[in-house]
């Protein structure tokens, strides 16, 4: 009888082990996933694609949201108008927080912030200056099209404000004048709808609010109870595209290419050069089209590239080097054509890339132009000039020792034996000599 007891409570504890197993399993499987994606640099066309590849990678594994940790100092029109557009049509909820402390959503990202569904800003952050600016090939813009470019932002932003019930009189207000407020500011004036200090209070203080999700008859529950944080990195080719894509980098890529292909060409047969180059430039390619590039700049440090290989050709003393430094300089300067500091070519890298690539084509050329003129080792021209000691008598026939050899040699006057000799000319094996 004991046995059989023993059997039978084992039997119950494993029958409720199984029972208890699948529900165990539910309630796993009922803990809301959110995706995150952190972004930290300009708004270009590889962030934005990573953008809406995180807002589709959510939809298609059926995350309950997606969390974007913004901190942009801004960037292109186009793009962020990709970014808003995505969000805005969205499947799921999209949760854009100005991240960490110390970050800023300016310029484009203002726009970006506005369009989620829920926007939430860390203590010490800042949101505004998203006034329009010129961004794209060609110089300045008129008045009228200034106007123009205004007021489209400026209907853009408030169409989003209002559909997003944020306040739509200070966001325009940021792109008509630039406006720039605190996180604590923005929550006053109804510009977003927390204020928290990390992603698990922000989880905490967006738990049972509704969100309409583009599409949606009716609002949807944001359940964050026990949420599962998966975070999303960016992958090895878009860090290196979302890396060549900053103006400091690509205006180095280009800088580094064009001087990989003057090395190669000025010294054939190295390749290591010719084929480093040639990657950057490729790079910097496409690195330029997908920044606000004025071909002004690009045509002048073509220019300066041409006047520091005629300097090769050229003797100018200097005045086509001048030439080339100072065309390297101005079209550096016109290279980005953007008031936007994100999107401009910083002062310590023109600088010193300058300094640099300007050294490197000078000392190149020098180096060339004295292989020019140095005298040839080799061949019959390299003897004249040469000297050596006569070890016979020479006058119609005789020998002479010079560069470590004996040579047949012959000269118009006698020269006797042991006596200093200078080589005049070569004919074929024969040299003529002349007394030293």
């Amino acid at each position: 009888m004991g046995s059989l007891k023993v059997i039978t409570m084992a039997t119950a504890v494993v029958m409720v082990n199984c029972l208890l197993c699948p529900l165990l399993s539910l309630a796993q499987q009922a803990r809301p996933v959110f995706d995150v994606i952190t972004i930290n640099a300009a708004i270009t066309p590889p962030v934005a694609q990573y953008t809406l590849a995180g807002i589709a990678a959510a939809e298609k594994s059926g995350a309950a949201g997606l969390i974007i940790l913004l901190d942009t100092p801004g960037g292109l029109d186009t793009s962020m108008r990709e970014m808003a557009k995505g969000i805005l049509n969205a499947k799921v909820p999209v949760i854009v927080f100005v991240y960490p402390p110390g970050a800023r959503a300016a310029s484009a990202g203002v726009i970006i912030t506005a369009a989620a569904h829920i926007a939430v800003m860390a203590p010490g952050t800042n949101i505004g200056a998203a006034h329009p600016v010129a961004i794209g090939i060609g110089g300045a813009m008129d008045k009228t099209m200034v106007l123009k470019v205004e007021n489209d932002a400026a209907a853009y932003v408030r169409a989003i404000a209002e559909q997003r019930r944020r306040n739509a009189n200070w966001l325009e207000k940021a792109v008509r004048k630039s406006a720039s407020i605190t996180a604590e500011d923005a929550l006053r004036h109804r510009v977003i709808d927390f204020v928290a200090e990390d992603v698990p209070k922000l989880l905490a203080m967006i738990d049972k609010k509704e969100v309409m999700l583009s599409g949606g008859k009716s609002p949807v529950l944001i359940k964050t109870r026990d949420a599962i944080l998966n975070e999303k990195v960016m992958s090895l080719r878009q860090e290196i595209l979302t890396a060549i894509s900053n103006p400091n980098v690509a205006y180095i890529l280009m800088l580094l290419g064009l001087a990989g292909l003057y090395f190669e060409f000025t010294s054939p047969g190295a390749l290591l050069p010719g084929i480093i180059g040639g990657i950057s430039l490729l790079l910097a390619f496409f690195s330029l089209q997908t920044l606000p590039v004025n071909y002004a700049g690009v045509l002048l440090i073509l220019f300066a590239v041409i006047l520091f290989i005629a300097e090769i050709k050229v003797i100018s003393h200097g005045v086509l080097s001048v030439g080339g430094i100072v065309a390297l300089v101005l079209g550096s300067m016109l290279l980005f054509d953007s008031p936007e500091p994100a999107m401009r070519l910083s002062w310590g890298v023109l600088l010193a890339s300058v300094a640099t690539i300007s050294s490197f084509f000078i000392v190149v050329a020098v180096m060339v132009v004295k292989a020019q003129k140095r005298r040839q080792y080799f061949g019959e021209e390299a003897m004249v000039g040469e000297v050596g000691e006569a070890v016979t008598d020479v006058h119609a026939t005789g020998t002479a020792f010079i560069k470590g050899e004996y040579w047949q040699a012959y000269s118009d006057q006698l020269i006797v034996k042991g006596k200093r000799v200078s080589v005049v000319s070569v004919e074929g094996m024969t040299l003529k000599v002349t007394a030293k």
